[in-house]
């Protein structure tokens, strides 16, 4: 792997660390699958970052990548005030892919012409190859299916381009210009409806980019490990633990880079799920397998305090974001001179805060747009910022953490707090705590809990009418969810066998207090997010 020196990135009164490396950039037109595009071409073991279509030229030039791809986006490229850019990004000599709008807005940028198309195409369709031995169709069937979603097509290719491929209903599904490193695609190969999408990504960044694919988690951890050392050098460091798989993994990572100079600060506020908190200090407190220095504070009541009559989402997350910092900044001071703090941010964070590509702002986390503006320390350290979730999993093992640690079930930074609809009061976090218990422990007895990316229980703010040992009742509705994922960018629900969900809502309603109701949640994401908040 090559990698050069490691730079600080600053922004927002923050530095970070990343490695340079071959570059794929992403840039970002709007689309409901953009953050899928850069999943997947690092699942070629390319490393790519999302940017927004407003990016200036310098800058793109300034990190010299290997190659851009233009995603997807809602507009047509043709209407005024539509999502654009410059012929110049076409003229870089960097090998340019777009697809969807990208492909589109290539062609009308270079004097093709995009027009609405008679027939709408959505969903699957057969694609019909009409040049075989094109560099990004190398390995790839001459008839393959593909993902549409467009109401515009290209009609007429712009000079210099041939037509590779089409679809009974659209002229142009693909075209290139070879000698300059420009393609084409009218569908989606980043969504797994596309058969053979990831090859073809595949051929793009190596076959095209000519990109070596060693973007790789040991690299990852190795350089990682040697980069931090050299930055930090002697001074302290301390880590925001919170005993879910991100702050974990960067908690053993800064560990091995740093050694006796961290302390790791755990802040039980009181929102985490049942025994968690004696769970986390049993594992990374001084009885457990992990040489850190491990400080549990135990501010449960200062956070109820903080969102007593808090019910807006964002409000809270924002919350438990500034008291989090505060809580590190007091214990920071009794240890003495802090210089660094580490965070386990990772890339989708980023994107759903709004800090990546077009991407609205979907909520802050606290660990990126939730923090406050001012931080009393030098430096915030994201050794994992630029990882997905899978990728930080792999990471972890590389780390030689157990994989009933990696593998535990996410929870988010401001934890129950978002799980819980409304007001949160100790009362509803006892409820939310005792359902989300018995609802992971049925999943994992019906050998489940492997086979789906994330579930949990949410309290809901409704209460409802009941009958209870022929007693009325008026009590909560407590919702579970249950999401089928690669990245954590998109999900589905998942399938869980009726009579498990059965179980799970009579051992409930039976054995937690104020509850007399239980729903599943069938929200894909997107529309929805994981979080029900």
């Amino acid at each position: 792997m090559r990698i050069d020196e490691l730079p600080v990135r600053k922004g927002r009164g923050r530095e970070e660390f990343f490695v340079k490396r071959e570059l794929v950039i992403v840039l970002d037109f709007g689309g409901q699958y953009n953050q899928l595009v850069a999943r997947r071409v690092r699942e070629c073991n390319v490393y790519c970052e999302i940017y927004s279509y407003k990016t200036n030229i310098e800058k793109i030039k300034a990190m010299n990548p290997k190659g851009i791809i233009l995603t997807g986006g809602p507009n047509s490229c043709y209407e005024p005030g539509a999502p654009t850019y410059s012929s110049e990004l076409f003229n870089l000599g960097v090998p340019v892919l777009g697809l969807c709008y990208g492909a589109q807005l290539m062609m009308q940028v270079l004097g093709g012409t995009v027009a609405r198309a008679g027939v709408r195409e959505y969903g699957k369709t057969e694609v019909l190859l009409d040049k075989t031995q094109s560099k990004i169709f190398k390995n790839v069937q001459e008839k393959t299916i593909c993902w549409m979603s467009h109401f515009d097509s290209i009609f007429k290719a712009a000079p210099g381009f041939e037509i590779t491929a089409h679809t009974a209903d659209c002229p142009v599904a693909a075209a290139e210009n070879e000698e300059k490193g420009l393609y084409a695609i009218q569908f989606h190969p980043e969504v797994l409806h596309t058969e053979e999408g990831t090859k073809m990504l595949s051929n793009f960044v190596k076959n095209v980019c000519g990109c070596s694919g060693d973007w790789r988690m040991d690299s990852f951890v190795e350089e990682s490990i040697r980069q931090i050392r050299k930055r930090v050098g002697d001074g302290k460091v301390l880590c925001a633990l919170s005993g879910g798989v991100d702050s974990s993994v960067a908690a053993v990572l800064l560990s091995k880079a740093v050694g006796e100079q961290l302390t790791c600060v755990f802040v039980d506020h009181g929102l985490l799920r049942k025994n968690e908190g004696d769970e986390v200090e049993a594992v990374f407190g001084p009885a457990g397998s992990y040489d850190l220095n491990f400080i549990r504070v135990n501010a449960q009541q200062r956070f109820y305090g903080k969102l007593a009559g808090v019910s807006e989402p964002e409000r809270k997350r924002k919350i438990i974001g500034e008291e989090f910092i505060r809580v590190f900044e007091e214990e920071a001071k009794k240890i003495g001179t802090v210089d660094f703090l580490v965070q386990g941010t990772i890339y989708p964070d980023v994107v759903e805060s709004g800090l990546g590509g077009e991407s609205a702002v979907i909520k802050s986390h606290h660990n990126v747009g939730g923090l406050p503006d001012y931080v009393d320390f030098k430096e915030i350290i994201e050794p994992l910022r630029d990882l997905f979730k899978d990728e930080v999993r792999k990471a972890g093992l590389e780390l030689g953490i157990p994989e009933y640690l990696v593998y535990r079930q996410p929870f988010p930074g401001p934890g129950l707090g978002v799980r819980i609809i409304g007001e949160v009061t100790a009362e509803k976090v006892r409820i939310v705590q005792d359902a989300d218990a018995i609802y992971r422990e049925e999943i994992e007895h019906a050998g489940l809990s492997r086979n789906i990316g994330q579930y949990f229980a949410a309290l809901t703010n409704m209460q409802s009418v009941g009958v209870m040992g022929d007693e009325r009742t008026y009590d909560y509705a407590v919702a579970l969810r249950a999401v089928n994922t690669i990245d954590f960018m998109t999900a589905e629900a998942a399938d869980i066998p009726y009579e498990v969900l059965q179980k799970v809502m009579s051992r409930i309603i039976n054995e937690v207090k104020g509850v007399n109701r239980v729903l599943y949640d069938l929200t894909s994401k997107p529309p929805g997010t994981i979080e029900l908040e």
